[in-house]
């Protein structure tokens, strides 16, 4: 089963470097509720942390759906390489 360490480097960077600015928000949120700030500031601040992770999350499937579909090999052929996919489709649109 292919792990993170298939995608390029250059792609690995950019997921850390996602990573690293949610990371920010969500502590800038922790900030805001420790210093009473209003809650429609907060709630703001929480939809934009959820869109940041479903753009990740989208990222994460779209490299490892191109990966099963360029190696099948790896999946025990095609039609697995297909369902693999699919499943990452599944799981990101939770």
């Amino acid at each position: 089963m292919p792990s993170v360490h298939n995608l390029e480097e250059a792609k690995r960077d950019e997921l850390q470097r996602r990573l690293r600015r949610i990371e920010g928000q969500t502590q800038g949120i922790q900030r805001m509720i420790d210093e009473g700030r209003d809650c429609l500031e907060i709630l703001d601040q929480l939809a934009s942390v959820k869109a940041a992770l479903n753009g990740l999350s989208l990222e994460m499937v779209e490299s490892f759906a191109l990966y099963c579909l360029q190696n099948p090999e790896q999946f025990d052929g095609s039609d697995e390489a297909v369902r693999q996919a699919v499943k990452a489709l599944a799981r990101a649109g939770r």
